[in-house]
């Protein structure tokens, strides 16, 4: 028998349809009618501090459980605060279904308080944008959100709920559980990639995009065994192949492996599986030149109109992750005679490449972060998620961890400051705290999103926060320093005490200035966890002038002084 209900109810009870257990959000006036549904459901409500938090860890959990990440804001302020977190998802292609409070339609077209017309505001960023305006349609609106949102390439959808149709009622009956589509590989196109293999004499495999699965996974790394392939990963998709894999030759992004650029380069056959093939992952399209690469490219995506976007492939190949990958784990294997040994030769160059870099070996630095990762590698778990947001800080992360596999990375290849910390404290909320969850974060990425370390201690989420202090916005000093050299401006912090801070939100919190006293902190840090159930920081105090593992500022600075003293001497010449 059919129930009346209230549209918040209605949508409530549609979240619970579609498998939904969390929800993240800031609470507002507009929706409090999906507020009181919430209190008698048995979906959890994670309370955040600001709606980029909110949209950030939902965005997480989209990307750790591969189902929509359901986040809830109020109008105006709250939308336009989480348009980050649908910002992210959209270019991370991450399954996600942000939910915004609007005025009611007796309002609407007026310029209400806080009103904002979001189909406008968010088209570009996502896939759909509707607004909800009857409650007997919530059903068929929320069924077709998770629908868009996991078909196909996956991403963010918006859907606007006027505050009068939410507390209005209707009689109407529930949708079925979404049903994800994706397309698959023919017979004919499988034929035609295998063909390309064979005649092929320096392939490389490329991975990359949303849409994995832990099956996925498996069978892209049969394929990879049965062929001896080299795999690379696109940037900060570091973790769809355990970084211990023999097979595995490192990631491709920013800060790339000059070695591994090479190889691709000179590579004759790339086959690129899932990436969209970005700016990041090409080196600012160089790597492959657009429209026409000089290698053999296979490009295989989940979204159609990704295929011939940038690159004109050899063969396209639109298909979901487990579909492709199922593919060519049953594709029988080839001759692999002619780059048998290039493996062991990219092996060789990663562990170069993540040996102790120069700007330690002489001993001036008082601490000594390639130390630190060092530490953090051999004494956490094989499958900790680490988490980071964006800055220099994180090259330490992507060049010197090992990744465990799938679901050990989350970070925005959106290049979004302040994902890290709210992505953690997801992370340790949707895993129940059974997993060890790693933030790294910088002094300026940390303090986008830092309340919600709040968050972490009010849910008990025992994330171990490690924050890189050099008292700079360290990218944009360094491309200053580059550019402009000698020439520093708008890019030096005052910070707080990060220990102090941590402290004061209930949380363990202590700082770092030399490499001798981390491994004990980290210690501690991780004995509190143990026994309390509640977050731990560890700060580490260090000069600015450590900006990278390859080159200090006052490197930096030098060969930019030089290079503009040699230019002005060429021009005076000329003149």
């Amino acid at each position: 028998m059919l129930k009346t209900r209230t549209g918040g109810r209605i949508l409530v009870d549609a979240l619970q349809t579609h498998g939904n257990d969390i929800v993240f959000g800031v609470p507002g006036e507009s929706y409090l009618a999906v507020l009181d549904a919430l209190h008698d459901a048995p979906i959890r409500f994670i309370t955040n501090r600001q709606e980029g938090g909110a949209a950030f860890m939902a965005e997480a959990y989209g990307k750790l459980t591969g189902r929509p990440g359901i986040c809830f804001v109020t109008r105006g302020p709250g939308a336009t605060n989480a348009a980050i977190g649908v910002h992210t998802a959209y270019q991370d292609s991450t399954p996600m279904i942000l939910f915004v409070g609007q005025v009611g339609n007796d309002f609407v077209e007026r310029e209400a308080f806080q009103e904002i017309d979001y189909r406008r505001m968010f088209g570009q960023m996502t896939k759909w944008v509707a607004q909800i305006d009857r409650a007997e349609r919530v059903p068929e609106y929320v069924a077709r959100a998770f629908q868009v949102a996991t078909s196909g390439r996956p991403g963010p959808v918006v859907l606007a709920l006027p505050e009068d149709m939410l507390a209005s009622t209707a009689t109407v009956a529930e949708a079925r559980p979404y049903q994800p589509v994706q397309a698959s590989p023919s017979t004919a196109q499988m034929t035609q990639l295998r063909d390309m293999l064979a005649a092929a004499q320096r392939p490389i495999v490329l991975l990359g995009g949303g849409g994995w699965s832990r099956a996925a996974c498996d069978d892209i790394r049969r394929f990879a065994e049965a062929n001896t392939l080299p795999v690379a990963c696109a940037f900060r998709f570091q973790d769809l192949l355990d970084n211990r894999h023999p097979h595995y030759i490192g990631d491709v992004g920013i800060g790339i492996n000059p070695k591994l650029a090479a190889r691709i380069k000179d590579a004759d056959l790339i086959l690129a599986i899932g990436p969209r093939l970005g700016e990041m992952t090409t080196g600012g399209y160089t790597l492959l030149e657009a429209p026409q690469p000089k290698q053999k490219l296979i490009h295989v995506h989940a979204g159609a109109e990704e295929l011939g976007r940038v690159y004109q492939a050899d063969l396209m190949i639109n298909s979901g992750m487990p579909q492709i990958a199922a593919a060519l784990a049953a594709m029988p294997a080839i001759d692999t005679a002619a780059w048998a040994d290039s493996i062991a030769q990219a092996r060789a160059e990663l562990a170069a490449w993540q040996d102790e870099p120069p700007v330690f070996k002489d001993g001036t630095a008082k601490l000594n972060l390639w130390q630190v990762m060092q530490t953090l590698q051999s004494t956490l778990p094989d499958d900790t998620i680490v988490t980071n947001g964006a800055g220099n800080f994180a090259t330490w992360a992507h060049r010197f961890w090992r990744y465990g596999g799938l679901r050990t990375q989350l970070a925005p290849t959106s290049g979004a400051m302040g994902y890290g910390v709210p992505a953690a404290v997801a992370a340790a909320i949707v895993e129940d705290n059974r997993r060890t969850v790693l933030n790294v974060a910088g002094d300026g990425d940390f303090l986008m999103t830092g309340q919600e370390l709040a968050t972490a201690v009010q849910y008990r989420a025992t994330v171990l926060f490690i924050v890189f202090n050099n008292s700079a916005y360290g990218t944009i000093r360094m491309h200053q320093e580059r550019d402009y050299p000698a020439r520093v401006y708008g890019t030096t912090l005052r910070n707080p005490d990060f220990a102090a801070l941590a402290r004061a939100c209930g949380a363990h919190g202590e700082a770092v200035e030399d490499t001798a006293a981390f491994a004990p902190a980290l210690q501690r840090a991780r004995q509190h966890m143990h026994a309390t159930g509640l977050p731990a920081l560890i700060e580490l105090r260090y000069d600015a002038n450590l900006i990278t593992p390859n080159a200090t500022l006052e490197v930096i600075r030098h060969a930019a002084q030089r290079a503009a003293s040699a230019m002005h001497q060429d021009g005076g010449k000329e003149a």
